[in-house]
């Protein structure tokens, strides 16, 4: 690697950035109203409502089991996750708590609250629900089905650089970002703390996943366009940032 690349790369970890930015002049600071803290759903589009969160019958798990027992599974067995349970792993990682006026406050942290990521799942084996891609709906608590294309499992795992295991478990979750959600607080210190809130929804969906007799492998190598093609994404305003298959073990 040549060293001036090197030297980027390191850069992006640091937060230099913060010492350098304007933030007098972000889109928040000019009086540009905030982005919505979700994509909007067309009209026609056919939702899904989840179970609620409050009526879940989730077996209880001590806190310390579930912190000793995560690791990353690549092995599924052929049993389909509940509505329940996929209501459960949504809610956890990426679902609304408490509403302050209009503010969402999640299950997860983000920088300055703005949670610039979505959820889409492609959905191979859940009860209730026909395969195909759906995108998670956090104010709703609800799922929009956004397409259910041929040859599912082999595109999602062309799109994971033939890593086999993302279409062998019940669903796969996949987690774009939205950089302008972020951009209109930060400005160009979005970027590195966008990437660190995807770690915190990803570490909850393991956490939850042991709590439900599933388990999943966080996978942040993929071929970025075919990733993005298989959510018909225009790879700059919104792209994928992280995946993880979810099945029972």
């Amino acid at each position: 690697m040549k060293p001036e690349n090197k030297s980027t790369l390191k850069y992006f970890l640091k937060d230099d950035i913060r010492q350098e930015t304007d933030f007098r002049s972000t889109d928040q600071n000019s009086g540009i109203p905030m982005p919505p803290i979700e994509k909007p759903v067309p009209p026609d589009a056919r939702t899904i409502p989840l179970p609620e969160p409050e009526a879940l019958e989730i077996g209880p798990i001590a806190f310390k089991k579930a912190i000793a027992h995560r690791e990353s599974r690549r092995k599924f067995t052929a049993q389909p996750l509940s509505l329940d349970e996929l209501s459960f792993l949504l809610w956890s990682t990426q679902g609304v708590r408490e509403w302050r006026q209009k503010n969402a406050l999640r299950t997860v942290p983000s920088a300055g609250n703005r949670h610039a990521l979505e959820t889409y799942l492609v959905v191979f084996h859940v009860t209730g629900l026909e395969p195909g891609i759906y995108r998670y709906l956090p104010s709703r608590h609800q799922l929009v089905l956004e397409s259910t294309p041929d040859h599912l499992k082999d595109r999602m795992i062309d799109a994971a650089l033939n890593q086999y295991f993302v279409g062998s478990g019940a669903v796969t979750f996949i987690w774009t970002t939205i950089p302008y959600r972020m951009e209109w607080r930060y400005a160009e210190a979005s970027y590195k703390v966008i990437a660190l809130d995807a770690g915190h929804v990803c570490q909850n969906l393991y956490l939850t996943c042991e709590v439900i007799g599933a388990g999943t492998c966080a996978i942040a190598a993929y071929n970025q366009q075919r990733a993005d093609s298989l959510l018909n994404l225009d790879g700059d305003q919104e792209f994928v940032i992280y995946m993880a298959p979810v099945g029972k073990i």
